[in-house]
């Protein structure tokens, strides 16, 4: 009984060794990728590589990879989405609502994150019924993703609103169209933030996150939101 237990041990330090080698060799292939990146995939055979929010599905020789939802058909779940979602999760998680903009009502019920650029029509219209949404019970972190990207005139209005004394009523006023003028305080978040919605995949604004980890592109009325939600959390 012992030999045998020796010897299925044995065989599986092996195969752990064996698949952090692959998982190295892998991780070589895609330039900034590291082991941890990457691990075995649902479907036996294949390795699953994070980039960012993303995943991309490579073969064990690093020959082939392709993108791509991979469905379990018996459950009909999107075993794709569900790790996308678990990476908003975690990499959401780890921005500090000190490096946000919050606005929340004194006992929410929910809370969003969404990427907002200053000067981005459905983002002011958002913003325009930010009372509403905290009344339904939603609290909003925003987070700053300047579409037209760095050096440009929104991502530097986008700074002087987190420099400002008050930076909630700067963006309130920013989002109305007015102009913010405040003193450069240093370090700002936004080049953190924006390369944060990069390996996001975000692509418009606003971009909601929920706390499951769904991305909803777009801008969303209060109520159909709350509703959404209400579903997201049975």
């Amino acid at each position: 009984m012992l030999r045998t237990l020796a010897i299925i041990l044995s065989l599986g330090l092996a195969t752990a060794a064996a698949q952090a080698d692959t998982r190295a060799d892998i991780a070589k292939k895609f330039p900034g990728a590291t082991a941890e990146d990457v691990r075995p995939a649902p479907v036996p055979g294949l390795f699953e590589l994070r980039r960012g929010g993303d995943i991309v599905y490579v073969t064990p020789d690093a020959r082939y990879a392709f993108t791509g939802d991979l469905y379990d058909l018996g459950s009909n779940n999107n075993l794709s989405e569900a790790r996308r979602r678990g990476l908003r999760q975690e990499l959401l998680a780890a921005v500090p609502d000190s490096q946000t903009l919050v606005f929340s009502p004194q006992d929410p019920k929910y809370t969003i994150s969404v990427f907002t650029d200053v000067d981005c029509g459905y983002c002011r219209k958002l913003h325009s019924q930010i009372a509403e949404y905290n009344r339904l019970g939603v609290r909003v972190r925003y987070l700053f993703f300047p579409r037209s990207g760095p050096d440009t005139e929104s991502w530097h209005k986008a700074e002087s609103v987190w420099c400002a004394a008050d930076r909630k009523d700067a963006l309130t006023r920013a989002k109305r169209g007015e102009t913010v003028k405040s003193k450069p305080c240093g370090a700002t978040p936004v080049a953190k933030q924006y390369q944060l919605g990069e390996d996001l995949g975000i692509q418009g604004t606003p971009a909601i996150v929920l706390a499951n980890g769904e991305l909803l592109p777009g801008y969303v009325p209060p109520a159909i939101l709350v509703d959404h939600l209400k579903t997201a959390a049975r």
